[in-house]
């Protein structure tokens, strides 16, 4: 049932990234061309003030989701409900606190943006953080469907969610030219969309709809706050982390520079959304195994999910650093460009990100945030000092440098000692090894492919590049190992 379920997720999460990053390139290049790369450079830089503001969440989803596991697994459905309750009136609270604390944010915007256009940038900061604000009042329930392993149901939502906001935004922006419209579009849909999860959650577990609801026990919701206490300094550092790179950008080099960033931006997140969800989808089953407390077998699993993220992390790396700035070129002009230095970088940064799903994965479903609970504050220490400084002396590229260098804190320390050995019950002479044998053969293949196509001024020969070399590569290397054949086997239906 397990595997049936990742199985059944897996498939639905790609077709909705497929979706999502169709409808999502049609929008960006109608949004650019209809506006100007100083509104993308707008939305990439409230994104990111939002993705801070979500801080406040404090990890209470990731937390729950990790009790919710067991509470499946046994049919405990009071304490499932009490769990769902305690959630929403957490939710509701957050809200609140999200919404006071995004509104102090506004006597500083002028001094983050400034733009020649002629809008209103306050009116609309407040709709982003309006629609934010709307998503934690009724985005609850979605969790229960996470922790049984039916993201399928989220993500058959989000396909419907994702065509009908698109076309209807690209349909107001083509008729209107009106931005404030485009975002009111965009809330009104969120909402929508989250009632209809919030509907179908309703119909699979009626008992939630009950009145009569006991309080949640003391000793899981003191596990749940003891849990929240640690994910609050993960949750900071990670929302600091991510959220601040266009701030930065921003300020220092200004809003068309976000601009062009968000362009490249674009691309690797549909990368991600495209194959970087494979991964993430497997952690309500790796919750599920973990109940187990098999190391052995842990390791195993482990292993395998490993080697299909190692796989789809090169192969990824290696299309975006040669199809990048050839797709720019033919999508929006030469003028859209950055340096390729930047987009070196920005590879490096997405390889060692998307190698962190297994890690990650693992991690969160073993519900490990208290043991290394003030690593994130090294990371985000190391981030922002380092951004900041190497963005002033080697310009763009340096920021995202920054952002490499925090990761180290990751690779070197928490990962080997709280996930491989503290897991696994392996030896971390063992870790170096795998993660070395990891490193060396990303760096020999993208290296081997860089220097092939900058023969090509071609995005064809690019493409072709990108699909033989990687893969190819990779088969010669782990053609025989006992990971590649558990997929093909998994494939043939041995």
């Amino acid at each position: 049932m397990r595997t049936k379920y990742s199985i059944k997720n897996s498939i639905t999460q790609f077709i909705n990234n497929i979706i999502t990053i169709i409808c999502l390139f049609i929008s960006q290049t109608l949004f650019i061309k209809i506006l100007g790369i100083e509104y993308s450079g707008l939305n990439g830089l409230f994104n990111n003030i939002l993705t801070i503001l979500n801080l406040f969440e404090l990890g209470i989803g990731s937390s729950i989701t990790y009790n919710l596991y067991k509470y499946i697994k046994n049919n405990d459905k009071e304490t499932i409900k009490s769990t769902i309750y305690f959630y929403k009136k957490a939710y509701n609270y957050i809200a609140i606190v999200v919404f006071i604390v995004g509104l102090l944010f506004i006597p500083f915007l002028n001094y983050i943006v400034k733009v020649t256009v002629d809008i209103n940038i306050y009116i609309i900061y407040l709709l982003f953080l309006i629609n934010t604000v709307s998503t934690y009042l009724i985005n609850y329930k979605r969790n229960l469907l996470i922790a049984s392993q039916k993201n399928y149901i989220i993500n058959i939502v989000n396909i419907i969610y994702i065509i009908v906001l698109n076309i209807i935004q690209i349909i107001i922006l083509y008729i209107t030219k009106n931005y404030y419209l485009y975002l009111i579009i965009k809330i009104i849909c969120t909402i929508i969309e989250n009632i209809i999860i919030n509907t179908i959650t309703n119909k699979l577990y009626p008992y939630i709809k009950e009145k009569q609801i006991k309080p949640l026990k003391k000793e899981i919701k003191e596990n749940i706050i003891n849990r929240v206490k640690a994910l609050i300094i993960h949750k900071t550092s990670a929302a600091v982390t991510n959220g601040t790179d266009n701030i930065l950008i921003s300020i220092f080099l200004g809003i068309t520079t976000v601009g062009l960033y968000t362009n490249y931006n674009y691309i690797i997140t549909s990368v991600k959304k495209l194959f970087g969800n494979i991964i993430s989808t497997l952690t309500p089953s790796i919750g599920n195994l973990l109940i187990e407390n098999n190391k052995e077998k842990n390791y195993q699993a482990f292993k395998k999910i490993r080697f299909l993220n190692f796989w789809i992390s090169v192969f990824t790396s290696t299309s975006i650093l040669l199809i990048t700035e050839p797709f720019i070129k033919i999508w929006l002009g030469k003028e859209y460009l950055l340096e390729t230095s930047v987009l070196i970088t920005l590879t490096i940064n997405h390889f060692q990100t998307m190698m962190r799903s297994t890690y990650g994965s693992f991690k969160d479903a073993a519900g490990i945030w208290i043991e290394d609970k003030f690593i994130p504050l090294l990371q985000l220490s190391i981030n922002l000092i380092s951004s900041i400084i190497l963005l002033k002396l080697i310009g763009l590229k340096g920021v995202f440098i920054g952002t490499i260098l925090s990761s180290l804190v990751l690779w070197c320390y928490s990962y080997p000692k709280y996930v491989y050995i503290n897991l696994f019950d392996r030896k971390l002479k063992n870790y170096i090894k795998e993660l070395l044998t990891h490193l060396i053969t990303f760096i020999f293949i993208t290296s081997i492919s860089f220097i092939l196509n900058k023969y090509s001024n071609n995005i064809i020969i690019s493409i072709i590049i990108s699909i033989t070399i990687p893969n190819i590569t990779l088969l010669l290397i782990y053609g025989r190992s006992d990971e590649f054949n558990y997929y093909k086997n998994l494939i043939l239906k041995k």
